[in-house]
């Protein structure tokens, strides 16, 4: 079961980090020619959303049922350790951060009625949001 997590929750991370990528760039175009943010580019923005939301769903699993998560940190070795210290604290808290940023984004987005305010919140958001996965990714560990 818990190989079966690692994968997941690598494969779901690949799905989440290229769908970030996809919505950044299509959001930031958006603003940038001036068109109308549609019920289109809602449900776009909605799929890294999902995806994001997913992946810190397995991600939370995984942690509390890993020899290296929880358990690492309650034993009081994650601290003197870098490598055990990003597995049992700063990676799954940056994580839980980013992932807040990218929902305060896409509901901010949801509630404005100016289109590019609207593209603006979701670009910058979510861009926030993937600076900081990408720089609490353990890149050593990644299947």
């Amino acid at each position: 079961m818990y190989t079966g997590l690692q994968h997941l929750h690598s494969g779901i991370a690949y799905l989440a980090l290229l769908s970030l990528i996809i919505v950044i760039v299509l959001m930031l175009v958006g603003a940038l020619t001036g068109r109308a943010f549609t019920e289109k580019d809602r449900k776009i923005a909605m799929i890294a959303f999902i995806f994001a939301h997913v992946q810190l769903l397995v991600g939370l699993i995984l942690y509390f049922v890993s020899p290296l998560g929880f358990s690492l940190l309650t034993s009081g070795e994650a601290m003197s350790d870098p490598a055990a210290r990003l597995t049992a604290l700063e990676h799954p808290l940056i994580n839980i951060i980013a992932i807040i940023v990218i929902s305060v984004g896409y509901i901010r987005a949801k509630k404005m009625t100016v289109s590019r305010s609207r593209f603006r919140s979701i670009y910058m958001m979510y861009a926030i949001g993937l600076l900081l996965i990408l720089s609490r990714i353990p890149w050593a560990n990644w299947l």
